[in-house]
């Protein structure tokens, strides 16, 4: 079975999906460290392949194959192709072959929208979108499944951009506006939940901005390097990630503020295997829950990948 990007968008609505990434992490799921290799193209820059392996014992194996190769940009081919490969646990049979950029937007936004049920309170109304990317469009629909947001204010860099994804926005029936540039600590101090996908690589939402209540997504920064808010808002919030392991040496939005000594790695209060399991309760379990300023850092997990593969997989099935 081969699944488009298509296929896998219909296979996988808001509701479905999270709920298959909140049960993933209630599983004893193998998920070993994802591989990193370096490839030489000749007369191009290196390329690198990333593998992210994950299985269910006696169910279900999935591996997600990156292809990274930066001399494409120079030829007008896409930088970044990825796929998806599920196989039976007890076989090892192929059963499905998926387009693993959809998926993996697709499972990204779902467990930002997942943490955001966990920590952002229930009656939030207004989202901030910091960046108008893709992700941006895969995101503003799963906060607004799990939350009942009716107004959304985007801010980009480039405001034509954000013009654009307002425009989707309004055709779609969402009440939304571009936020000014220079408008972007008005909309940070006033909003229920921020929600981050930029490629910055220097803080573009200062803690000193979070109103009481108010939650921050952060899904850009993948590189120790990258980083889309700063060491105040680490130091007020009541910081969650979905992996420790994986946030504590991937993401500059971790690295760089306990580097620096703003925070201890100890600063991160639980992961997603314990807000899926019960083990904490969110916000809930916070001091002062309705004036909480709460934090999600979000780099991925193999998990996530296998979770919304098999979903798609068995929804794809013939009834």
């Amino acid at each position: 079975m081969q699944l488009n990007a298509i296929q896998i968008r219909e296979a996988l609505p808001w509701d479905r999906l999270i709920e298959a990434l909140n049960d993933i992490f209630t599983k004893d799921v193998c998920a070993p460290v994802r591989h990193h290799h370096s490839i030489n193209v000749p007369n191009d820059p290196e390329a690198t392949l990333l593998l992210m392996p994950a299985w269910l014992e006696g169910e279900y194996l999935g591996v997600k194959m990156v292809n990274v190769f930066p001399g494409n940009n120079n030829r007008g081919f896409p930088g970044l192709n990825s796929n998806y490969m599920l196989s039976s646990g007890k076989t090892g049979q192929p059963l499905a072959q998926l387009d693993a950029n959809e998926l993996t937007a697709l499972r990204t936004a779902a467990a930002s929208a997942m943490a955001s049920e966990y920590l952002s309170k229930e009656n939030a109304s207004e989202l901030l979108m910091v960046g108008a990317g893709r992700m941006s469009r895969y995101l503003i629909p799963a906060h607004m499944s799990v939350r009942p947001i009716n107004k959304v204010r985007v801010w980009n860099r480039n405001e034509l951009a954000a013009a654009e994804l307002v425009a989707e926005l309004k055709a779609d029936g969402v009440d939304a506006e571009v936020c000014p540039l220079n408008q972007l600590e008005v909309a940070a101090r006033n909003v229920d939940i921020v929600s981050c996908a930029t490629m910055s690589t220097s803080p573009l939402i200062k803690g000193e901005w979070l109103k009481p209540g108010a939650h921050l997504d952060l899904v850009g920064s993948f590189t120790p390097v990258m980083r889309e808010t700063d060491n105040t808002a680490m130091q007020r919030c009541s910081v969650f990630v979905d992996v420790r392991a994986g946030a504590l040496s991937e993401t500059g939005d971790l690295i760089i503020p306990i580097r620096e000594g703003a925070i201890t790695k100890d600063s991160i209060i639980a992961e997603f295997t314990q807000l899926c399991r019960g083990e904490h309760k969110g916000r809930q379990a916070l001091n002062d829950p309705q004036n909480a300023i709460t934090l999600f850092k979000s780099v991925g997990d193999s998990r996530e990948d296998l979770a919304a593969a098999v979903l798609a997989y068995q929804q794809s099935l013939p009834a």
